[in-house]
């Protein structure tokens, strides 16, 4: 298909391209800078308004990412027995992360290819965090073994790859029709499909429907964080993704395991997007403490302040409930140069009107990543023809039950790439002149307050049969209305997809990894996905995907 081409279905714009990326975030623009340079026509489905660093809210979680990419660099086996690295040691920390449930032939491959892609990255123009010899420097982080955590910004590398994708995006602009295309302020409404085959995305700008048709659709469109009031996510974190793929007919699976971090913000009533307090302050030394000063996980976990997440966050929430007091502390006062080493994280603190210079955080779990997804292969393809996944958006078996930090930058990075692999191979596939705008059929949407509340109070870091069926109801009883309004169209996504998690955690009768139920809280002997899908509009389990507990 040469250059970008138009055409008009009723009163909606049909853009024609290679490959459309509903996303851009660090999946999203990876799969497009990759797939331009084979010589493809891309067009990038912004929710946000176009990019500007100095914009006060950014609509990707890429930006906010803090602590940085977990990769093992070249050589690393030949350090000294305490920092000697491997692929294998980093794909050992991340099963024993993922709480049974990680698809390690998957994640070993993944983790394999991170250096090439982190490399193609700094070769973009990323800028890591180097000493005075020009090395990088590596920090560690919950979950790890060796300090293998490349950083920007000392906490600000999310932002720093984002700018880097950007700038590389802009380099490619030379000529009559760049290669890459963005849509801004533009949110996808649902999959075009012939035949059973993703052909396109039906989306709203402006006020108006486009249709953008291309052989092969990529969703990157991030996580689920505001099913629930306070988050790490920023605002289009509304499981937009989730719900495109349901409705297009692919399978989800894990949604049960959302990942709280253990240190977001605490400020009293607050709500939506939180300040993340990195992880890689306790890996320089920051301790959690309770109000009256005792560990919050001490005789938790060998690895204390760096165990995994889930278990850092069930200390936390633990202590909390012991002590009555609303939140945990973070203690600095052992983390040399805190306010250098931790920019963001400072501005962060200071905004809320706390002074870090105190020695002391206050902070809570918050809901973070979203360790399931859309399921797809290990080149990113889903159960549909041409519809594609990567990014937290989906589930490759690369986070089980648990996320290991650091690990999602690296996912993004070798998804993102396989993605647009699979584009180039796909760019010779027809598909129509025109797509049919069908007129939009009632769904279910409830009143976003209500559903986070309810989600945050029986969906969060405890669960329980009675909670999950009270939740289950409601959302069941969710009144029908067309939705034409970009607040409508991600209400109706986040009730799809919380009717979603709600069904799988009510399906999984244990406690495992980020998932904890609190009338079930022994472990089962048996790792088993729960699958989900739409069958004749209801939302059905398929069968459970077994493996090895």
């Amino acid at each position: 298909m040469s250059g970008f081409t138009r055409g008009l279905t009723g009163t909606a714009e049909t853009v024609r391209a290679d490959l459309v990326v509903v996303g851009a975030g660090i999946a999203g623009l990876t799969a497009a800078l990759w797939a331009a340079h084979e010589g493809l026509q891309v067009v990038v489905l912004n929710k946000g308004p176009g990019w500007d660093v100095t914009n006060a809210e950014q609509p990707t979680s890429t930006f906010y990412a803090q602590g940085g990419v977990a990769v093992v660099m070249p050589g690393a086996e030949t350090g000294s027995s305490d920092n000697a690295d491997s692929v294998d040691r980093h794909l050992a920390d991340t099963v024993a992360a993922g709480g049974g449930l990680t698809d390690a032939a998957a994640s070993g491959l993944i983790l394999a290819d991170g250096w090439d892609s982190v490399s193609a990255l700094i070769d973009w123009g990323a800028e890591f965090d180097r000493d005075a010899d020009g090395l990088l420097l590596r920090t560690r982080e919950g979950g790890h073994t060796r300090r293998r955590i490349i950083h920007a910004g000392g906490d600000a590398t999310g932002a720093a790859i984002q700018r880097a994708l950007h700038e590389a995006v802009r380099q490619t602009a030379g000529g009559d029709v760049p290669p890459i295309r963005f849509l801004d302020d533009t949110i996808a409404t649902a999959i075009h499909l012939d035949d059973g085959r993703a052909v396109g995305v039906a989306c709203l700008r402006d006020g108006r429907f486009t249709s953008v048709l291309a052989p092969t659709v990529l969703l990157a469109t991030g996580g689920a964080g505001h099913l629930y009031a306070a988050t790490t996510n920023p605002a289009g974190a509304t499981c937009d993704g989730i719900a495109l793929a349901l409705r297009a007919g692919a399978q989800v699976a894990d949604l049960e395991f959302i990942q709280f971090h253990p240190t977001m913000l605490y400020t009293a009533g607050a709500r939506g997007r939180r300040t993340l307090i990195s992880e890689a302050v306790r890996g320089e030394g920051g301790r959690l403490v309770d109000v009256d000063g005792r560990s919050v996980t001490a005789g938790v976990h060998p690895m204390g302040d760096l165990a995994p997440r889930d278990v850092v966050a069930d200390a936390v929430q633990t202590a909390i409930e012991l002590t009555g007091h609303p939140c945990v502390y973070l203690d600095i006062a052992d983390v040399g140069d805190f306010e250098t080493r931790f920019p963001t994280v400072t501005a962060g603190v200071r905004a809320a009107g706390l002074d870090p210079a105190s020695g002391r955080i206050p902070v809570v779990p918050g809901a973070h990543y979203l360790c399931g997804g859309v399921v797809t292969d290990e080149s990113s393809r889903t159960a549909v023809d041409g519809l594609l996944a990567a990014g937290e958006v989906a589930r490759t078996g690369l986070h089980g039950a648990n996320r290991l930090a650091s690990n999602s930058l690296l996912e993004g990075l070798v998804m993102g790439r396989r993605a647009a692999a699979v584009a180039v191979a796909r760019r010779e596939i027809q598909v129509p002149e025109r797509a049919e705008l069908k007129a939009e059929q009632p769904v279910p949407v409830l009143d976003r307050e209500q559903l986070q509340n309810m989600m945050t109070r029986h969906v969060a870091l405890r669960r329980s049969a009675a909670g999950l069926a009270e939740v289950a109801a409601t959302l069941a009883a969710a009144p029908r209305r067309t939705a034409d309004s970009v607040r409508d169209i991600e209400d109706a996504a986040l009730t799809l997809t919380a009717s979603a998690v709600v069904a799988a955690a009510a399906a999984r009768t244990e406690s495992r990894g980020a998932h904890v139920r609190t009338d079930y809280p022994l472990t089962a002997d048996v790792a088993e996905s729960r699958v989900f899908r739409i069958v004749d509009g209801e939302l059905r389990e398929a069968r459970p995907v077994s493996l090895p507990g």
